[in-house]
């Protein structure tokens, strides 16, 4: 059976690395597949799943080196594209930011400043 590769050891590999072992990989279950049309044991076909699985990690930490690569390009930006940017909702997105939240009109400040809480001091 394929040991199944880790994403630790991916990790500490450089982009030409990563490109290097998903084109060994890639080749691997392509002999695997030509061997299961030309009717091999059973067994290959829990090797074919292995190897699928250890090209998508590949595949996966190539994508997340990317990305971090590219959000380093943008950081302390302005702006940045869609696909970087936090998902959460809709409805978040949307939400005032805490500057918005914390600023009043000049009617409420007037007010504020004119009627101000009464507080009173309760004799127990």
């Amino acid at each position: 059976m394929i040991a199944k590769v880790k994403v630790a050891n991916l990790r500490e590999k450089s982009q030409a690395e990563l490109t290097q072992t998903l084109d060994t990989y890639k080749r691997e279950l392509m002999d695997l597949k030509v061997q299961q049309v030309a009717g091999a044991a059973a067994a290959k076909s829990s090797k074919i799943r292995d190897v699928r699985r250890n090209v998508a990690r590949v595949l996966t930490v190539l994508t997340q080196q990317a990305r971090s690569d590219v959000r380093g390009q943008y950081a302390g930006k302005k702006y940045i594209p869609k696909d970087l940017r936090a998902k959460k909702t809709r409805a978040l997105r949307r939400a005032l930011t805490k500057n918005e939240l914390s600023r009043k009109t000049l009617r409420q400040q007037k007010k504020e400043d004119n009627f101000p809480i009464r507080e009173f001091a309760i004799k127990a």
